[in-house]
């Protein structure tokens, strides 16, 4: 069965894409930890993220390399936190979190509910930061 990400990289759920390429899709969390919290997944629906063949591991990380300066200049932050859980969808994706403090990362804490509106215009900032 597909997963809901291969759904989004087939177009028949929306996204609030920040980029992609032939191989690599990144767009918002719905349910962020914090505003910008980013998902980068590889197009192709492998499950575990040490199951990808090298090159497509390493083409993941250098894409999510690209969106993540994009990230920090659109959300003030201290950093963009990198965070690989694997146990919620299963497809290989990476989470980039701005991060002020080690709270922000914490995937216990209560996620925020934002509205498809502000996600949108939080796309559209990250976007414009992007090279």
């Amino acid at each position: 069965m597909s997963s809901i990400f291969s759904k989004i990289v087939r177009g028949e759920i929306p996204c609030h894409k920040i980029a992609e390429d032939d191989q690599f899709l990144a767009f918002l969390d719905v349910m962020p930890l914090v505003e910008g919290h980013t998902l980068v997944i590889p197009k192709q629906e492998i499950d575990y993220i040490f199951d990808l063949d090298p090159e497509v591991l390493a083409g993941l990380m250098k894409f999510a390399q690209r969106i993540a300066p994009a990230i920090k200049k659109a959300i003030p932050c201290k950093r963009i936190g990198v965070a690989v859980i694997g146990l919620e969808v299963p497809h290989a994706h990476v989470h980039l979190v701005p991060l002020n403090r080690m709270l922000d990362i914490n995937f216990s804490q209560e996620k925020l509910k934002l509205s498809q509106e502000s996600l949108s215009k939080t796309a559209e900032l990250i976007r414009s930061f992007l090279i």
